[in-house]
């Protein structure tokens, strides 16, 4: 394979990472949108049955008459649209970062990320993407680990505190002087090798955490040949 044909293949792959990545983060959303829409009606039913039953006691005490059978009208109309169109939850922010869930802030980190993306160089989406697909896998593992653990205070400081101050410091050069060397380095190199650091210390992390699962997989392992070939050898 040549240079050429090598850098092409690379370059598909890294492409289709970022598509997984995409297609994931959506299906994330499509399920997300849809729990939001259930909430929102099962809100508005109960509303509304509220009104309907508050109503209905009224009525059996003193006639509504028309103007009050309006008032109870407007009241179900108003209740629905406020819920309906209620303001959902906005993007993640920095300051949102750090005071989310543990088992909440891979797919929060992920969506912030996502939002930087036009903001960075091409170099520097490569490693989101690469980053995104370790926070994906990291997920499961920070769903089981107790925020009182010192691994789970390392894991927030790297992704909720270092990360967003790595790209807002990026952010804050003047987009003419990214591309200027200054110290040794472009500021779009600084980035890119900040994000480097990133990306192989959550590798690290998400190893050493499946490192207990895989210990108690071989210990389990072992204790059913003991317990089931033992028998058997009986």
């Amino acid at each position: 394979m040549s240079e050429v044909d090598a850098q092409i293949a690379r370059a598909s792959e890294a492409l289709e990472r970022a598509r997984e990545r995409r297609s994931s983060l959506s299906r994330r959303a499509g399920r997300r949108r849809e729990g939001t829409v259930i909430r929102r009606v099962g809100a508005i039913a109960l509303a509304d049955g509220l009104i309907i039953a508050i109503a209905l006691m009224i009525g059996m005490v003193t006639p509504l008459g028309t103007l009050g059978a309006m008032i109870v009208m407007g009241l179900l109309i108003a209740t629905t649209l406020v819920i309906a169109f209620a303001r959902t939850d906005a993007a993640p922010t920095p300051e949102k970062l750090a005071e989310a869930p543990l088992k909440a802030l891979p797919l929060q980190t992920e969506q912030w990320l996502e939002g930087q993306r036009l903001a960075l160089p091409a170099p520097a989406r490569t490693l989101i993407d690469s980053i995104g697909v370790k926070l994906e896998t990291l997920s499961p593992q920070l769903a089981r680990l107790d925020e009182r653990e010192p691994a789970a205070a390392e894991v927030r400081k790297l992704v909720a505190e270092q990360l967003p101050e790595l790209v807002k410091s990026y952010q804050q050069v003047p987009e003419p002087l990214r591309r200027t060397e200054r110290n040794g380095a472009t500021p779009d190199a600084q980035l890119v090798e900040g994000l480097k650091v990133i990306d192989q210390e959550i590798a690290t992390m998400t190893a050493q955490l499946a490192q207990g699962d895989l210990d108690l997989l071989a210990t389990r392992g072992r204790y059913l040949r003991i317990r089931y070939q033992g028998d058997e050898a009986l």
